[in-house]
């Protein structure tokens, strides 16, 4: 048995030579590093679910993703966070949204998943729950950068909203040695977004799921992954239509296309099977396996 890990920072609307060269050298960066912190710990012997929270910890952390610090703003101009992440060998999951002050919503909703019973928290209680815990608890404006912040401004000002920008919602799926899966999936939401708002990331089986025959992590607009339950979607198909991983992602976003959404997905089966795909012109993504490891933005026939 050989693992693998796989992530995304977001799918969106970036071109080849219409990004920044530097930010788009730090998002790579970003990207390796994040793959580097969870093959660590597949490669050493540890779980999937070990693997997908240190490389969602990784992307939490770095200011060019979606998540965490360096997540967008809603339009009261505060952050709030959501996570969540799912073992495909037990199927037990943990989830939160709406977070304010607490510095690593990925390793809160682990926490939920492990303590129990519930799945899912929002709001104040969970950012309290992740103080009792002794998860380091940040000011709201922590989060924030300057160019988020003018990133907002410029959508108020337009009267538009984050649909044609860039889904920075991360996410990461990998096998461990011992064949089992698990997913994680971790964002910001949507610029100008209604404060309140929950997106698909923390809802079990829409953005994030594992099972017995895959792990998927979604990144796009998020309302129409809910509607299509893309995550468990791609799982059952592999299941029950017997199609390959591949094919499954590529079938779950064409119904999301025709429902009138875009975005991605990423898939790991426990075969060491890995899966990409996008309706949007780039996605921020990478692999890893005892091969190797590669990151990409654009298609495939646009990288460099």
């Amino acid at each position: 048995m050989q693992w693998r890990l796989a992530i995304h920072g977001g799918a969106g609307s970036m071109r080849p030579g219409r990004l920044d060269p530097e930010a788009e050298h730090k998002s790579r960066a970003g990207l390796a590093a994040a793959l580097e912190a969870g093959a660590q710990r597949l490669a050493s012997g540890g779980s999937a679910v070990d693997a997908v929270e240190a490389a969602a910890r990784a992307l939490e952390e770095d200011l060019c993703f979606n998540a965490g610090r360096g997540s967008v703003l809603a339009a009261d101009g505060h952050i709030e966070l959501d996570a969540a992440i799912m073992d495909g060998r037990t199927r037990r999951a943990g989830a939160v949204a709406g977070l304010r002050t607490t510095r690593a919503p990925i390793s809160l909703a682990r926490q939920l998943m492990e303590r129990g019973p519930h799945v899912f928290l929002a709001g104040t209680s969970a950012d309290e729950l992740a103080r009792s815990l002794g998860l380091e608890q940040v000011a709201n404006g922590w989060f924030a950068t300057d160019e988020r912040r003018r990133q907002l401004d410029e959508l108020l000002a337009s009267g538009g909203f984050d649909d044609e920008v860039k889904y920075g919602t991360i996410g990461a799926v990998a096998v461990d040695l011992n064949g089992h899966v698990a997913a994680a999936t971790s964002t910001g939401g949507l610029t100008a977004k209604q404060w309140g708002r929950i997106g698909d990331s923390p809802l079990i089986g829409a953005g994030t799921y594992a099972d017995e025959t895959a792990a998927i992590s979604a990144t796009g607009s998020g309302e129409y992954f809910i509607r299509a339950v893309a995550a468990h979607s791609v799982a059952a198909r592999v299941r029950l239509a017997g199609v390959s991983l591949q094919q499954a992602v590529d079938e779950v976003l064409a119904d999301i296309a025709e429902l009138g959404g875009k975005g991605g997905l990423i898939a790991v089966a426990p075969s060491g099977d890995v899966a990409f795909g996008f309706t949007t012109p780039a996605m921020y993504r990478g692999v890893a396996g005892p091969d190797g490891s590669k990151v990409s933005v654009y298609s495939d026939s646009e990288e460099r």
